[in-house]
């Protein structure tokens, strides 16, 4: 115990304790996922070829001077924006900005798409205004059966898009209609949203670190 001074009788003052079942269920749950996280990494290990072939992709489409569109519904809105940023922005290098685009981020945009024609177009409108023969879609799912992003990937191959969706780990309608899926090997949403960090960091870095490494030779 503590005495809290202040003007007036002291008093003494129990310090805050931690319930000790929250402590069991948070060590309980950290475990748990550790395990988790542990087998679907070194499941995407075994499956490293079609990482491999996105990270091509997408160094590819930045080379030749295409640009990357990026979308998802919730949490991976947020990731499409994630991906975005580390592009646009920078990941772990000092770099020229990457052409990327989120189409989660413009709130007028989607709100009057949603209004005038339905929140199942609110990507594919924005890809045919935007999407040219040479850019990629990225879509973020952990379902893979959204129909917004559905007619995205649809809108894309009108307009000579390569379409990537990284989904969770069932079969879905988007790998059908993706040149490339990467399916997370787990089906809770949680542990898909948060292997979808991790691909999308190591993305960004593979190609932070191939195109660094272009520019370079390029300057000499």
């Amino acid at each position: 115990m503590a005495i809290e001074h202040y003007v007036g009788t002291p008093r003494m003052v129990v310090a805050p304790t931690v319930a000790p079942t929250y402590r069991d269920a948070i060590v309980g749950a950290l475990t748990a996922r550790q395990a988790t996280l542990d087998r679907a990494l070194r499941t995407l290990a075994d499956e490293a070829d079609g990482l491999a072939t996105a990270a091509t992709d997408l160094v590819d489409t930045l080379r030749r001077g295409n640009k990357i569109l990026v979308a998802g519904n919730g949490g991976s809105a947020a990731e499409a924006q994630h991906f975005v940023a580390e592009l646009v922005g920078r990941f772990q290098r000092e770099r020229a900005p990457y052409a990327a685009l989120a189409l989660t981020a413009d709130t007028a945009t989607l709100t009057a798409v949603a209004n005038d024609y339905g929140y199942v177009d609110v990507f594919a409108r924005q890809v045919l205004a935007f999407g040219q023969p040479g850019d990629l879609l990225l879509a973020f799912t952990t379902s893979g059966e959204s129909e917004n992003l559905l007619r995205a990937a649809a809108a894309g191959r009108a307009r000579g898009v390569r379409v990537i969706a990284i989904t969770g780990g069932r079969v879905s309608r988007l790998q059908a209609a993706a040149d490339l899926t990467l399916r997370m090997p787990c089906t809770d949403t949680a542990v898909i949203q948060e292997l979808h960090k991790i691909v999308t960091h190591l993305l960004c870095d593979l190609v932070e670190a191939e195109l660094a490494t272009w520019a370079g030779r390029a300057a000499r």
